[in-house]
């Protein structure tokens, strides 16, 4: 962690108290939970006060964490990073848990990442909808205008609602679209399908005709381009 992240940390801190939480970052970044009734009075701080002065809003983002640190993949031949989330398991078929650092109290998060330019600083907020069944949080609008589409875009793909947007509605799926296509238990081929109805004379929506699967995991197998290596190695020894 560099020292003007460390700076802006304490300054944050200092200001807010019990009011924020800091989070451990392994990038040294300067992250922060605020819970939802507060999160007006602190970004309206973050952007007026002067150790702040976060002028810009680069994002707003949903989190689903859904089975968060479960593992999909029923394997025995995956590794357990990289691209692949399955792990070697006694049984080959059974699902186990992974032990994370981090469990989160609950099950959508908003996220917000904020720009000082005058000061060349960055942080991110994230504050957790109390409501699971239907997550809203108060939309930060009012204080970066940028937060319009991102809003927009965090309600159509993960279902949560901005309490005072002023035009929330879907910015990426059609209107007639049923669902949030981020949602963890949204189904990977969809709920319907659309094509063109020469008769009718329009775009047509009916059910889903895909049958669903379970995606291949990536595998890391013996590669026999570096046998040779191993077998020089092995005989070094």
């Amino acid at each position: 962690m560099n020292r003007k992240t460390a700076s802006l940390i304490d300054n944050a801190e200092q200001k807010f108290g019990d009011r924020i939480l800091r989070v451990e970052s392994s990038t040294g970044e300067a992250v922060f939970e605020v819970e939802p009734e507060n999160l007006l009075d602190v970004c309206q701080v973050l952007r007026d006060e002067g150790p702040f002065s976060f002028d810009t809003l680069i994002d707003v983002c949903g989190v689903d964490y859904l089975d968060y640190g479960s593992i999909e993949w029923q394997t025995n031949e995956a590794t357990e990073s990289g691209f692949s989330r399955g792990v070697e398991s006694n049984t080959g078929t059974e699902l186990r848990k992974v032990k994370t650092r981090y469990q989160p109290p609950r099950r959508f998060a908003v996220v917000y990442h904020l720009l000082s330019v005058e000061r060349n600083h960055r942080l991110r907020l994230r504050a957790f909808p109390r409501d699971e069944a239907t997550p809203v949080i108060d939309s930060v609008y009012t204080i970066w205008n940028s937060a319009d589409w991102f809003e927009r875009e965090a309600f159509d793909l993960f279902g949560i609602l901005f309490d005072g947007h002023p035009d929330l509605r879907r910015i990426l799926t059609d209107y007639g679209f049923i669902g949030h296509p981020f949602r963890k238990d949204f189904p990977l081929i969809g709920n319907v399908e659309v094509r063109y109805d020469p008769e009718l004379g329009r775009v047509a929506y009916e059910p889903v005709t895909i049958e669903p699967r379970t995606l291949v995991p990536k595998v890391i197998r013996h590669d026999d381009r570096f046998a040779s290596l191993r077998e020089k190695e092995q005989g070094d020894d």
